[in-house]
């Protein structure tokens, strides 16, 4: 090894030309251009010259000078109150009215499926009650035609119900849906109902009680129904036709407790338990106080004419009702009257029933007729409202279109100005102050020229003082940039020139040192020096120079890969593996041995001292060459792998932040200098890959 000066010199041969670098290390300035730029200094502050001031602002009572409140009062004042006082309160409240009646239509509807199954499950339990008490099975014509009858009313009551579950889904109607799911799971268990009915001798209540629950919850569905509506009169009649349609409900449980009780003929008396008379007894007192409550809330329409039909003039009504009254009052009551068959009996009781049908009917026709008017007297009012609301609005906006008219201009005006100047002008001075000295720079600030005194006005001579004070701070922050980067060229310099003396010494004791101890303590005095002037160098780049001198002739690509590993540390670890026989563009040669000697340095201090660091060469078929730098460290994670790799596509502007990563801002910045596109990857083996893309007017020569 005697007479080379490093072991990187031997290992790997620096390019030759014209460059004056030290042998190994292409792209060192020599100590001469390193000092050239010693003695740049600073320059004072611009002054930013004042644009004019506003002028012209006329007579204080113009439009234009209006105070803001005083236009926004003008302007809005009448419209907020039509619009308030009659839109929000009688448009709105007939809007919801029209909408809670249109599903009052659908409630009503609801209603009398509802009516219908309640007296298709009446009829069938009272009709069955006889037969199936006396022997007969429930596949008997008789009873079987009822069942049929009242699985058509089921079906055609769940088919209604699917057009309630359609109008909730905006949410008015949630609670009726959610009663008619509870009660299409109820009405699952009439098969089972069916089954056992009337199967436990002297005991029909169990039967008939079964049968009253479904139809309890029928009639009390129209009770739902009326908490959907707000109109107090729909409310009223629903609350009357729901305790009318209970009112039935007794009366068909008395028809039902009875007929169980009655033998087929009338040749013997009947037998009626205890049990199914006090349940009787119970039916017959409510029948009584629900048509009482029907009475009170159908007062005031007319309720006693609608009872006629079963309060007086008929004989088959009072004498079913005085035989109903006589059976339940006393235990033996069934005994002490004269043997009757259940079929007249259910003759006899269907007579009041049938009545009490029709005047249901006619409750649910009421309904219906009066949910047509409100509807019709809704929008009548909904249309006339609107109508005033429309005249109103109208003289109100042609009034304060005059207002808008002349804020709009000025406002206008001064955001157009704000916007080209936040967009274009005020961009482009500080890109003109970056690039040159500021004081060849106009800085001068051109008003927005808005000149009236309303808030306006004086928004915009606030926004002209904004302007001179960011022209100001611009033209400041481009000099201390300036005299920032002095500094660090100044330093860089200084130091280079030091560093390359100490290298030059360094090199000359290595020359004439036999002694391989401390040839190897020379040869790390060596590698720290080298890494104090890369450091320098990294402060030109954060200058914004370029190196003072450059190649004149290309280098082949393994020249560049050793001269950078060179300058790294731990230069042994380094492997250099296919790569291709390329050329570099001599301009390229100097900051790229800076920018791979950073990658590779990095990929030797983050991987373990025992791992290899594989740098391999690929030409790509386009004159691209790409060049891998692979390490088995512990790797990145996808966050920082991100937050790095935007960092160097886009080096951030130099604050202190850069000094705690300054290799990674100079590979940057360096890469962007010359089209080179870097990317870190994990690596397939662990540890991280460093994707270097040389473009192809630097792979391939300058060519």
């Amino acid at each position: 090894m005697k007479g080379s000066s490093s072991p990187q010199h031997a290992q790997n041969p620096a390019p030759s030309g014209d460059g004056g670098q030290r042998s190994g290390r292409p792209g060192v300035s020599s100590p001469t251009a390193s000092t050239g730029s010693a003695t740049t200094g600073a320059t004072p502050a611009p002054t930013v010259k004042p644009g004019k001031g506003p002028s012209g602002t006329g007579s204080r009572m113009a439009l234009r000078n209006w105070r803001i409140s005083t236009r926004l009062v003008s302007l809005l004042a009448l419209p907020v109150v039509a619009a308030t006082s009659l839109g929000a309160l009688r448009i709105d409240q007939n809007i919801n009215d029209i909408q809670q009646l249109d599903n009052m239509k659908l409630l009503t509807d609801m209603t009398k499926q509802a009516t219908e199954l309640a007296a298709a499950l009446q009829e069938e339990r009272d009709q069955s009650a006889g037969p199936l008490s006396h022997g007969l099975s429930a596949n008997d014509y008789t009873v079987k035609g009822y069942e049929e009858k009242t699985d058509r009313a089921r079906e055609n009551f769940l088919n209604a119900s699917e057009q309630i579950d359609s109008a909730s889904k905006d949410g008015n109607l949630q609670g009726v849906r959610d009663a008619l799911v509870g009660l299409a799971n109820q009405l699952d268990d009439l098969a089972k109902i069916r089954k056992t009915a009337y199967k436990s001798q002297g005991n029909s209540t169990q039967t008939i009680e079964s049968y009253h629950r479904l139809i309890t919850q029928l009639i009390s569905l129209s009770q739902d129904m009326a908490e959907a509506s707000s109109n107090p009169e729909m409310i009223s009649r629903t609350r009357a036709l729901a305790a009318f349609s209970t009112a039935k409900e007794y009366a068909s449980v008395q028809r039902a407790t009875i007929a169980a009780a009655l033998p087929a003929t009338n040749t013997t008396k009947g037998d009626l338990s205890e049990n199914d008379r006090l349940y009787g007894q119970s039916a017959y007192q409510s029948e009584n106080s629900e048509i009482a409550i029907f009475r009170k809330i159908y007062a005031s329409n007319n309720a006693e004419e609608l009872l006629k039909p079963i309060d007086e003039g008929n004989p088959t009504i009072e004498s079913a009702d005085t035989y109903a009254k006589r059976v339940f009052d006393s235990r033996d009551g069934i005994q002490t009257l004269n043997a009757r068959s259940y079929k007249d009996w259910v003759d006899d009781s269907s007579t009041k029933i049938e009545q009490m049908k029709k005047i249901e009917h006619t409750l649910l026709e009421d309904m219906e007729q009066k949910a047509r008017e409100l509807k019709s007297a809704t929008q009548q009012d909904a249309i006339i409202s609107g109508a005033l609301i429309l005249l109103v609005l109208g003289v109100s906006l042609v009034g304060a279109f005059i207002v808008a008219r002349s804020m709009i201009r000025s406002l206008r005006r001064l955001q157009e100005t704000a916007t080209k100047v936040a967009q274009d002008r005020l961009p482009e001075l500080v890109k003109q102050l970056s690039e040159s000295d500021p004081q060849d720079v106009d800085t001068s600030v051109e008003s927005v020229g808005v000149h009236s005194r309303d808030e306006i006005g004086q928004v915009a001579a606030a926004f002209d003082d904004v302007h001179r004070e960011a022209v100001r701070l611009a033209a400041e922050q481009a000099l201390l940039r300036g005299n920032v980067n002095a500094m660090f060229t100044n330093l860089s310099r200084r130091s280079q020139g030091l560093i390359q003396r100490q290298l030059s010494l360094i090199s000359e004791l290595e020359s004439r040192e036999a002694d391989p101890d401390q040839l190897s303590s020379l040869f790390k005095l060596d590698h720290l020096a080298t890494r104090m002037r890369r450091n320098g160098e990294n402060l030109l780049v954060l200058a914004g120079e370029e190196p003072g001198r450059r190649w004149t002739r290309p280098v082949p690509l393994v020249d560049v890969l050793r001269a950078a590993a060179s300058e790294v540390e731990q230069y042994e670890r380094i492997e250099l593996a296919s790569v291709p026989t390329t050329e570099v563009a001599g301009r390229v040669v100097n900051d790229l041995v800076h920018l791979l000697a950073e990658l590779l340095e990095n990929a030797t201090s983050f991987s373990s001292p025992q791992t290899k660091v594989k740098v391999t060469g690929h030409a790509l078929p386009d004159g691209r060459v790409l060049i891998e730098i692979h390490d088995t460290g512990i790797g990145l994670s996808p966050e920082d792998l991100a937050a790095i790799n935007e960092r160097l596509a886009s080096p951030p502007t130099v604050d202190v932040s850069v000094s705690r990563r300054m290799g990674l801002f100079v590979v940057g910045r360096l890469s962007q200098r010359h089209g080179i596109r870097i990317q870190l990857r994990p690596s397939d083996s662990g540890g991280t890959t460093a994707l270097v893309m040389l473009p192809v007017d630097v792979a391939q020569g300058g060519k």
